[in-house]
C-alpha cells in the first residue's frame, strides 16, 4: 500500500532514520486548501470599478463600429481593387478590409468580456465536491440560487453601460454574416432569361468560324453554331456560349411534325439550344433516322422533328428553338432571341 492510500489520521507522526527517531511536524500529503482571497482594487474603490466599466464599454462600442465598417467596406470597396500591405504584398482591398473589421469586431467582444470577468465579476474561488450526474432537487435549487448570486455579483443589472453596449455589439455582429450572404453570387436579374442572339445576327460555324448558309448543312447532319461577333479569345466567351450555344439539323420539311418548328425553320434547317433542360449539359449525340438528340450526362432524349419535346429522361421541358431565316446574301440569320429561357428548371434561371 502506498502512502497515498493511508488515511490522513493514520499517517505516522515520527519517522525512523539511521540516527534515531525524527518528529514529523507537518503532513506532506495534507490538503493545502485555497489561498487566502485577495481583493482587487475594483472591489475596494468604486472609481477603479467605473474605469473598468468604461474600458469594457469602449471595447463593445469599438466592436459595433467595426461591424458597421465591415458592412460599409463590403458596399463601398470594389472587388477588383487591390492595395499594398507590407510585408504581404499586393492583396485584395476588399478582403483585407472585411478581414480586419470583422476580426476587430469579434476580438473586442472577447476582450471586453474577459476584462469584465477579471475586473468586475466576483473572483472568489469556491471548492465543491464531485456529485452524481443526476441532480437532486436540492442541488437544482442551489444551482439556481448560485446563478442568481452570480448574476448579482457580475453587476450585470447595475452596470447598465456595459449591459447596453454588450447587447449592441452582440446584435450587430451577426449582421456581418447576413451581409456575406450577398456574396453567394451576383443577382441574376434577367441575365439568365436572355442570350447573345439578336435579330439579324449571322449563324457562325463553330469549327470553321465562317457564316453558315442553308446549303452548308446536309440532310441528317448536326452542326454547331455561335452568334456573329462572339470570339473564342473573348474574356466572357464561356459565359456567353453557356447560354447561346446552338445546334443545327437539316430535316426534310415533310418530316417536321410541329407547325411552329416548321415556320421557324428555313428549308428544313432547324436551330435549337444545345443546352440540356435538365442540368445544363451540352447535347452532342444525334441519331439521323429518328431525328433524336441525346444528352450524354443523364440520357435525356429530345425529338428534333417534333418541337424538341422530351421523349425520355429526366429533362423537364423541350429545348428552346431559335427562329432563323436568311439575309440578302443567303446567310442564315437569327430572327431574335430564344422564345424561352435556356437551360434547366425555371427557378434556377432567376
Amino acid at each position: 500500500m502506498s502512502s497515498q492510500d493511508i488515511p490522513e489520521e493514520n499517517l505516522p507522526t515520527e519517522q525512523e532514520t539511521g540516527h534515531g527517531s525524527v518528529q514529523v511536524k507537518d503532513n506532506p500529503f495534507a490538503d493545502p486548501g485555497l489561498p487566502e482571497h485577495e481583493h482587487r482594487i475594483q472591489d475596494i474603490e468604486e472609481r477603479a470599478a467605473r474605469r473598468s466599466e468604461r474600458v469594457v464599454a469602449m471595447l463593445f462600442t469599438i466592436s459595433m463600429l467595426a461591424t458597421v465598417a465591415f458592412i460599409a467596406s463590403y458596399v463601398a470597396i470594389d472587388v477588383d481593387q487591390s492595395i499594398y500591405v507590407f510585408p504581404i504584398g499586393h492583396i485584395s482591398a476588399l478582403n483585407f478590409a472585411l478581414g480586419l473589421t470583422l476580426g476587430v469586431a469579434l476580438f473586442c467582444i472577447g476582450a471586453g468580456a474577459v476584462h469584465w470577468a477579471r475586473t468586475l465579476m466576483s473572483d472568489v474561488e469556491v471548492a465543491a465536491e464531485r456529485h452524481p450526474i443526476e441532480a437532486e432537487p436540492e442541488v437544482r435549487a442551489k444551482v439556481l440560487s448560485d446563478f442568481a448570486d452570480g448574476a448579482r455579483e457580475s453587476q450585470f443589472g447595475r452596470r447598465k453601460l456595459i449591459r447596453n453596449t454588450l447587447f449592441g455589439a452582440l446584435a450587430l455582429v451577426p449582421l456581418s454574416g447576413v451581409v456575406l450572404l450577398r456574396d453567394l453570387g451576383p443577382l441574376p436579374e434577367k441575365k439568365l432569361r436572355t442570350t447573345a442572339w439578336k435579330k439579324g445576327l449571322k449563324l457562325v460555324n463553330m469549327n470553321t468560324n465562317e457564316p453558315l448558309r442553308a446549303s452548308d448543312i446536309a440532310v441528317g447532319s448536326l452542326t454547331f453554331a455561335k452568334p456573329e461577333g462572339v470570339e473564342e479569345h473573348d474574356e466572357d466567351f464561356q459565359q456567353v456560349m453557356g447560354k447561346a450555344a446552338l445546334m443545327l439539323v437539316r430535316i426534310q420539311p415533310e418530316n417536321i411534325k410541329d407547325k411552329r418548328e416548321l415556320a421557324w425553320s428555313h428549308e428544313g434547317v432547324v436551330a435549337y439550344s444545345k443546352i440540356c433542360t435538365h442540368v445544363g449539359c451540352p447535347i452532342s449525340l444525334y441519331e439521323q433516322q429518328t431525328h433524336h438528340v441525346l444528352c450524354p450526362c443523364h440520357q435525356s432524349t429530345f425529338d428534333l422533328s417534333d418541337g424538341a419535346r422530351v421523349i425520355f429522361g429526366p429533362a423537364g421541358h423541350a429545348l428552346p428553338q431559335l427562329h432563323i431565316d436568311v439575309d440578302d446574301e443567303g446567310y442564315l440569320v437569327a430572327q431574335g432571341d430564344f422564345a424561352e429561357p435556356v437551360g434547366p428548371a425555371f427557378w434556377e434561371r432567376g
